[in-house]
């Protein structure tokens, strides 16, 4: 009950916060979850992949890739729209090294109904991706490759990703690695999507069958506007 009441919480914080006449703007944390305990890593829930296996370890929260399947997203408890989403993640040496080099880091805005913004981070390539995912297929809103902030197998990678309306029907995404913006680019059809959940994920590109990662300290921030 109290797990569900906090997620309601924030969902209703995340939406009414935003209700403020706006001229300036701030990010405020309302989600974190350290991933220590049991009960804090079972907050977060898939949202997609047919097979993901879950775990805990190293008070962090272990995600495996199964059979026939790219990608698993677990999804935090808060919903929204102008939101940002940052977590500690790593590529864990278990996934075979074939797949490695192609294994991302992922998080994930506005996901549901088939559709989301995503930031992908290949530690091995050191390359972030901006992505919007619609029932079209996938758009690339910016890559950036030679991203110094991004680390290895067995590495923290500090990602996070920030999606926020410019004006009706249009948005901003921001990806940062290591507290360094590193993408930035702009969405005019953003009314495309009309999810509002907040991720994490891990995967690789064209099969992520036996990729591994964890993830930790996860935050969840909405924009507050004021005058």
């Amino acid at each position: 009950m109290e797990t569900r009441f906090r997620a309601l919480f924030a969902g209703a914080l995340a939406v009414s916060l935003l209700a403020v006449v706006p001229a300036h703007s701030a990010m405020v944390g309302i989600y974190r979850n350290v991933m220590e305990t049991k009960a804090q890593r079972s907050q977060l829930i898939k949202l997609s992949g047919a097979s993901c296996g879950r775990a805990g370890a190293g008070g962090a929260l272990r995600i495996t890739v199964g059979k026939q399947t790219d990608a698993c997203a677990l999804r935090t408890p808060v919903l929204g729209r102008d939101l940002e989403i940052s977590a500690t993640e790593r590529l864990l040496s278990g996934t075979p090294t074939a797949l490695q080099k192609k294994a991302y880091l992922g998080l994930e805005l506005r996901a549901g109904g088939g559709a989301k913004y995503q930031l992908l981070a290949f530690p091995l390539q050191r390359k972030v991706q901006l992505v919007k995912v619609t029932g079209e297929g996938s758009e690339y809103l910016a890559i950036e490759k030679d991203v110094k902030g991004l680390m290895g197998v067995n590495k923290a990678n500090s990602l996070r990703l920030r999606a926020v309306n410019s004006e009706p029907g249009k948005s901003r995404l921001f990806a940062y690695v290591a507290g360094t913006l590193v993408a930035e680019a702009g969405d005019e059809t953003a009314g495309e999507l009309t999810g509002r959940a907040s991720a994490v994920a891990v995967g690789a590109a064209q099969g992520g069958n036996g990729v591994i990662g964890s993830v930790d300290d996860v935050v969840v921030r909405t924009r507050v506007l004021f005058k």
